[in-house]
């Protein structure tokens, strides 16, 4: 018999319940900025365990129809908030007997940032606004305080090297409007004129030609990001003071 029949008949009789299957799910942790401070999407339980509780939206992987891990981040988001987020990033994933009542669990995480103005859901979900450390003062279900700081804190460090920022903003925004976003997310002020520099010798925004916005001191210049532009990276980290 041929390697390639033998594989073909360990494939046949293989049985994936032969050996012990965790529970696999995603839980994505969606930020904005609201009032000057970072604040994270969470959602209230349906269903036992830890029904009425808040948590971050997710759930179990559908084999027969999810192709991937982020498809099933995408379905669960949508089930669970009727949000359609632009982008979802992939931050790690977590495991043990702990963290779920109902047996060995496993999650793959994924986070993102987005403008609140571009999000609307449902009774049973609301915004929670984080602390400078990335904790919330509601106990949420599972372990997911502690999914929501790990994200925070892998959002701090982004902040540093890219234009993740740039997300949470309107279509059209002001260089300080970009500045005060930084420094909310980082925690710290930001040289001004070195801030400035380094983002336009990015190339990641245009000035906006006879698009002005008035503020309470001065008439300050539009700004948008380029449509090409994603998320980019800069050669040196931004940090704040």
């Amino acid at each position: 018999m041929s390697m390639a029949a033998n594989e073909k008949e360990f494939l046949k009789n293989y049985n994936i319940h032969d050996y012990d299957v965790p529970l696999t799910s995603v839980d994505i942790v969606i930020f904005t900025i609201i009032d000057d401070r970072v604040n994270v999407l969470i959602t209230q339980r349906a269903d036992f365990p830890f029904k009425g509780k808040w948590a971050t939206p997710g759930g179990f992987i559908d084999v027969k129809n999810d192709q991937t891990i982020e498809a099933t981040a995408i379905r669960k988001l949508k089930e669970k908030t009727g949000f359609d987020a632009p982008y979802l990033e992939q931050m790690g994933s977590i495991g043990n007997a702990k963290r779920d009542p109902r047996g060995w669990s496993v999650t793959v995480t994924y986070f993102a940032l987005v403008n609140e103005h571009n999000v609307t859901f449902a009774d049973d979900c609301c915004w929670c606004p984080l602390d400078e450390n990335g904790e919330t003062s509601t106990k949420l279900a599972f372990d997911h305080n502690l999914l929501i700081k790990e994200a925070f804190l892998r959002l701090q460090n982004k902040a540093q090297y890219s234009t993740i920022a740039l997300h949470v903003l309107p279509e059209k925004f002001t260089l300080s409007e970009l500045q005060q976003t930084y420094e909310i997310i980082l925690g710290g002020k930001l040289n001004k004129a070195g801030f400035r520099r380094r983002i336009l010798k990015a190339n990641v925004i245009e000035k906006l030609e006879g698009e002005s916005k008035q503020t309470a001191t001065r008439t300050a210049q539009l700004y948008r990001k380029l449509d090409q532009e994603d998320v980019h990276f800069y050669m040196r980290e931004i940090y704040a003071r």
